[in-house]
């Protein structure tokens, strides 16, 4: 019946046809910049007013606490002029540090999402691949066969946990969001999952995967190729739950793990993409138009990444063309990120025109010739690249960012594909509507909680059950199952915190540089924390945005 409810919800506060929300009307007079006040809105410099007494109890309260309700809702449409949405730009950057380009000399990139960025198409590929390989070399059942992949079903980010086959949503805090567990391909109801940890939906940190993700009994999938092995894993674990079948947890998931590893090692995924290189490599012509504009101001270049130079060489010269070295100072392949970062006994070997191992002594590192392996403490020593100045690109927080930020003071971007459909998500008025009214009614349920007599309990338990929701629409037109990949109900996901805490900047695609100077100034936006936020929105410059019940906070003790 939760759907009737979230009808009944919604038609109390859809907007009107061709007016978005009922406008509210107000007779008092206006402050000046601040447009007609809402419900308890407070200019600066003009007399505080006492708040209403409330009626004593019973119906009367009742009705007094449906009163505010509507009064909230007037006033959350007054907080949202029509130019509300399509604010936020899907091809902006954004940034976590102050951060001056023009102190930037040198620019690193990985390749694999970031240079190149790959279409949607090459997911299906590798899943289908995978599947095959557990069935005819790992002799799994022929009726996984019958598994497609499905890309509405999983989010980059989601932790799995092996012993009990549990894929999930952890938030910033080790909490899994409830409603968010997933066994095979069925929901985990809360209480089971609760039960599974003890009583609490709280994951401590050993059980947890290390700082890099890489826990022996939850994995963290944090790569855009994890999608599809999400997908099969979930497809696997509900064909043998379907049927009946004992499997063991841990092996099931190193066969699949394995079997998706063999699709790129094996090079299956390399002939896709240079077969086909239109259908799988996106903003190829943007990507050269970002590599030669910096190269103009005389930025120095370097690639490092896990790939093979053939596969690295092709897709280069299809996006950028023939003579694509010479726009990179040093460039190294098959690196073996993230032990490049940390490990530093492999050297450095260099590879001829065709691609073959040479044995010379590596003591410089040359433009327009392609190396292997090495590990990043030579490279330092080589190059004399250091520290803030250089400015690295890679789409993998953990394999690419957070040992160049936290251990060599490097300055990193982050390329987030995702960003760009989530942003438009956010501009829709669909989203913007229920998150504002979702706050509203947070604050309204927060303050209003002092009334305990049984008619107020229950007009709160339906203010409760409405929160709830208004919380699963919004979760739900980012992905029905597990929502965004920045956010639980109310705070930062497990992913988002990484983001925040190992790249400077965050962008859907490198083409986002073309829409600014190289010598631009990155500024984070200042953001409240919880004991500002009362305040917060008063101190907007414009003077228009006012926040609800200030007035009642103030006589608050």
């Amino acid at each position: 019946m939760a759907g009737v409810g979230l009808r009944a919800a919604a038609r109390r506060w859809l907007p009107c046809p061709g007016h978005g929300w009922p406008r509210a009307t107000s007779s008092s007079p206006s402050c000046s910049g601040c447009g007609p006040p809402g419900p308890s809105a407070h200019c600066p410099g003009a007399p505080r007013p006492a708040p209403a007494p409330a009626p004593a109890g019973g119906s009367e309260l009742s009705a007094h606490l449906w009163t505010r309700y509507q009064d909230m809702r007037r006033l959350v449409h007054d907080l949202l002029p029509p130019e509300v949405c399509s604010l936020l730009n899907p091809a902006a950057i954004y940034a976590n540090n102050e951060i001056s380009l023009h102190d930037v000399e040198v620019y690193g990139f990985d390749y694999d999402y970031t240079l190149a960025q790959y279409a949607d198409a090459l997911h299906p590929e590798i899943f289908s691949a995978a599947r095959d390989i557990l069935i005819e070399h790992y002799k799994y059942p022929e009726g996984i066969r019958k598994y497609d992949y499905n890309p509405s079903f999983a989010i980059r980010g989601l932790h799995y946990d092996i012993q009990k086959s549990l894929l999930m949503k952890i938030d910033a805090y080790h909490y899994v969001q409830l409603g968010t567990a997933y066994r095979g391909l069925q929901p985990v109801s809360d209480e089971e999952v609760i039960d599974l940890y003890g009583g609490t939906q709280h994951i401590p940190l050993y059980q947890m995967s290390d700082f890099y993700g890489k826990g022996p009994a939850i994995k963290q999938f944090m790569d855009i190729f994890s999608l599809p092995e999400m997908a099969l894993l979930s497809c696997v674990v509900d064909h043998f739950l379907g049927h009946g079948l004992e499997f063991d947890q841990a092996h099931l998931y190193k066969d699949v793990t394995d079997a998706i590893r063999d699709v790129h090692v094996k090079g299956l995924m390399y002939q896709w993409i240079e077969r086909d290189m239109e259908k799988y490599i996106l903003k190829g012509d943007e990507t050269y138009a970002v590599l030669s504009r910096l190269v103009d101001h005389g930025k120095q270049l370097f690639l490092i990444t896990n790939s093979p130079f053939s596969f690295v060489d092709k897709g280069m010269r299809h996006m950028v063309g023939p003579d694509w070295r010479q726009l990179f100072d040093v460039v190294i392949v098959q690196a073996d990120k993230p032990s490049f970062f940390t490990d530093p006994r492999k050297p450095f070997r260099k590879l001829d025109e065709k691609g073959s191992l040479q044995w010379d002594r590596i003591s410089s590192l040359e433009k327009g010739k392609i190396y292997r392996q090495g590990n990043l403490f030579d490279f330092l020593r080589l190059t004399e690249w250091r520290g803030p100045r250089v400015l690295y690109f890679g789409d993998h927080l953990y394999s690419d960012l957070a040992d160049l930020m936290l251990r060599h003071g490097w300055r990193t971007g982050a390329i987030i594909p995702e960003l760009e459909r989530e942003i438009r998500i956010i501009n829709t008025e669909q989203y913007m509507h229920s998150l504002t009214w979702q706050q509203a009614l947070t604050g309204l349920l927060e303050r209003m909680q002092t009334y305990q007599d049984a008619e107020s309990r229950q007009v709160l338990a339906s203010w409760v059950k409405e929160r709830q929701e208004l919380r699963c629409v919004t979760k739900a037109l980012f992905n029905a199952q597990f929502g965004s990949i920045f956010r639980t109900f109310h705070n930062p996901t497990y992913f988002s915190r990484r983001l925040v805490r190992f790249s400077d900047l965050y962008m859907a695609s490198l083409s986002c540089l073309l829409n600014y100077r190289v010598d631009f100034t990155f500024y984070p936006r200042r953001t409240p924390l919880q004991h500002e936020a009362p305040l917060w929105m008063d101190q907007l410059c414009t003077g228009c945005m006012k926040t609800p019940f200030l007035s009642d906070m103030a006589h608050i003790r």
